[in-house]
């Protein structure tokens, strides 16, 4: 019940505020989770001593603070998605060459995006069905508040994207695989494994880290070309999307390969504009140990 209230009497009325009137609201928030609660420090220090250590103490701190002002700017911009028009998001947030996805769908082919939770990645979910010729999935981990997850993804849903669940992602691919329905996969492959046994072990950011491993898993079977796409923000607001293949053919790589490339192609993203990565989340909570060589 608290949630619905929420949702209901506090966020959708505020999603109808002009995003300016809310990013000035945001930035309330960003004074209390940066200098009064201190959201995650110590979590959010431990990730950027260990990933950038040539950085001195100081501009860890700028990095940290950066980070805080995003985290606000990206709640705001969450709640506006609740009410935002298509017409509103599409001048908002675009990708720059579409042209290299829709290539595949004209030859019958489904494709996998690969990306991360860099910068704005809730309006990719919500603009993913109009961006390509494809249709859109989402491919998400479940949340353990099932009146929450019902209500937000009621709102990524508005415009055609589909969102699934890491439980039920392997039916999915094989029935759109076997009713031919042209699909483009979104799948944000940065998090922590949830099963540190079934994972890609690779080097990231400085530290041995579990990858998670299904993108490669379903490209592989499925033969699906593979896309890095990065999230580059313009100015506040407003976002655009440049999309790289790694592979058009992954039953031709190596284990592994598919997920090396992007796991570097995401480490020049992070490195390029480090504030606008998720710190807070505890990416490094399982030990691994780099495979011998």
């Amino acid at each position: 019940m608290g949630t619905r209230l929420l949702f209901r009497l506090v966020l959708y009325p505020l999603s109808l505020l002009p995003l300016t009137l809310l990013y000035g609201i945001s930035y309330a928030f960003y004074l209390i989770i940066n200098y009064l609660i201190k959201y995650r420090k110590d979590v959010i220090d431990k990730n950027l001593r260990l990933s950038f250590p040539e950085k001195s103490e100081e501009e860890l701190l700028e990095i940290k603070r950066k980070n805080y002002h995003h985290i606000a700017q990206l709640a705001a911009e969450m709640i506006k998605m609740l009410t935002m028009s298509p017409k509103s998001l599409k001048k908002r947030y675009y990708c720059t060459n579409p042209e290299l996805v829709n290539k595949f769908y004209d030859e019958g082919k489904s494709v996998i995006l690969t990306s991360s939770h860099y910068n704005n990645w809730e309006w990719m979910v919500l603009s993913l069905n109009s961006q390509f010729k494809h249709h859109g999935v989402g491919v998400g981990a479940p949340n353990s508040n099932k009146v929450f997850e019902k209500m937000i993804n009621y709102a990524r849903t508005r415009y055609g994207t589909e969102v699934v669940f890491a439980d039920t992602v392997r039916n999915e691919f094989a029935k759109r695989d076997l009713n031919h329905v042209l699909t483009s996969y979104m799948m944000l492959t940065d998090q922590s494994p949830a099963h540190s046994d079934k994972c890609y072990v690779t080097s990231f950011l400085n530290q041995p880290s579990g990858i998670l491993y299904g993108a490669e898993y379903f490209a592989k079977k499925y033969n699906l070309p593979v896309f890095y796409y990065q999230v580059i923000k313009d100015k506040m607001g407003y976002y655009h999307i440049d999309l790289e293949l790694i592979t058009d053919n992954p039953k031709e790589t190596e284990y592994g390969e598919i997920t090396e490339k992007y796991i570097k192609l995401l480490e020049k993203t992070i490195r390029q504009q480090p504030e606008f990565w998720l710190w807070s989340h505890r990416r490094w909570k399982y030990h691994y140990e780099l495979p011998q060589k």
